[in-house]
């Protein structure tokens, strides 16, 4: 869901200090959502019922807004603790043969692996390592095949996967989708897949906690309630023995949701309703252009890729050189994260002109020195560099 919107109010909320370039790793939290949790803090504090009914009240309200913003019935999502926790109610009910690709960020791989190993009824099947593609899923498919799961960005690269494409080639088997490095900031449909899990302390900037997951109706039909707690049964406290799973994604929960982690959820998702996210989805690429276009200039090659890439930019330096880029940022108080030998770099869309001036800076010390070192192999001693 999206409307029309003004970004400036929205733009106006990041205060974050100057050179943090790493949304995908963190998001500090609004004024607005750290307003909500101090003052249904307070509330909680108080004992009343009005109080704790109120804050309680946030629960609903969190699962609306996601369901608006999925595009969904409101009984078709769940709050949970992590994106984690969302796949793994996914995962651990599925059988049959799951693709995953190896690389993928350990919430995929680790879950799938673990539920493949609980229960003997689901074989892992890695995807090929590299983008993942609708003609490498087609490539890796199966008869065997019953579900895929993918991240719709990459959290290594900032890829962005082609989701409709990707729901083109494997026809009615299930697809499950990491959101995290996405929603919010990337316009999707998310009802091409059939399960979509994600968390708000990244780019909604709502904390830890805040996690969410939707199941579709093709996902409750086929994925088993495994891991159904006391929050997903068909009864209440009352009842004798163990009730059954509820029939909504409910389900697929394991106790009560926590209204303080609700409450600054749903803070942060009406700041992206008002804003928009096909206008937030655009300036963050703007954003991401401008550091592609930073490090074009000093020389630093790009590993994402210029067209399909969302809010995150890895940069691929020469190995030699990686330790240098990242201490010259670090000694410039630009934040990012250094892994493998790329460095990522994660602007938001109030991401302002005083942190590109400290990414400009650092990436010059660092083709300073990278020129440097090239006279003195070469034997020349006449190196002139300009400034940033």
């Amino acid at each position: 869901m999206d409307g029309v919107n003004d970004l400036e109010p929205y733009l106006e909320t990041f205060d974050a200090e100057s050179g943090y370039l790493n949304w995908a790793s963190f998001g500090p939290l609004s004024p607005a959502v750290r307003a909500e949790a101090q003052a249904d803090a307070e509330l909680l504090g108080t004992g009343r019922r009005g109080g704790i009914d109120l804050v309680s009240s946030r629960i609903g309200e969190a699962r609306e807004l996601l369901a608006a913003m999925l595009g969904v019935a409101g009984d078709e999502v769940t709050l949970q603790p992590s994106t984690t926790y969302g796949l793994m109610q996914a995962l651990f009910g599925v059988s049959g043969e799951l693709l995953v690709a190896p690389h993928e960020f350990p919430a995929l791989t680790v879950t799938a692996r673990r539920a493949a190993d609980a229960r003997g009824l689901l074989r892992v099947h890695d995807l090929p390592d590299g983008p993942v593609t609708p003609d490498a899923v087609r490539a890796a498919l199966t008869d065997e095949t019953t579900a895929v799961a993918l991240s719709l960005v990459d959290y290594r690269t900032g890829y962005l996967a082609d989701l409709g494409a990707v729901r083109d080639v494997i026809g009615d088997r299930l697809l499950i989708v990491d959101a995290i490095q996405a929603f919010g900031v990337v316009e999707a449909d998310w009802t091409a897949a059939d399960v979509v899990c994600g968390n708000g302390y990244k780019w909604l900037r709502a904390g830890r906690g805040t996690g969410f997951a939707w199941f579709s109706d093709r996902a409750r039909e086929r994925i088993e309630p495994i891991l159904s707690g006391v929050s997903g049964m068909d009864g209440d406290l009352s009842s004798v023995g163990v009730p059954a799973p509820v029939g909504t994604a409910a389900a697929y929960t394991v106790s009560p949701a926590d209204p303080l982690a609700a409450a600054r959820l749903a803070t942060a998702l009406r700041e992206i309703q008002a804003a928009g996210v096909a206008a937030i989805a655009a300036q963050l690429r703007e954003r991401a252009r401008d550091v592609m276009t930073l490090a074009d200039r000093y020389g630093v090659p790009v590993l994402t890729d210029r067209e399909r890439h969302a809010g995150i930019v890895a940069l691929a330096p020469e190995p030699a050189e990686a330790g240098h880029l990242a201490a010259a940022l670090a000694n410039h108080g630009v934040t990012a994260t250094a892994r493998g030998g790329t460095i990522r770099l994660s602007p938001h869309i109030g991401t302002g002109a005083d942190t590109f001036v400290l990414l400009g800076d650092a990436l010059a010390e660092a083709s300073a020195g990278r020129m440097s070192l090239e006279a003195a192999t070469s034997g020349t001693t006449d190196v002139v560099v300009s400034g940033s």
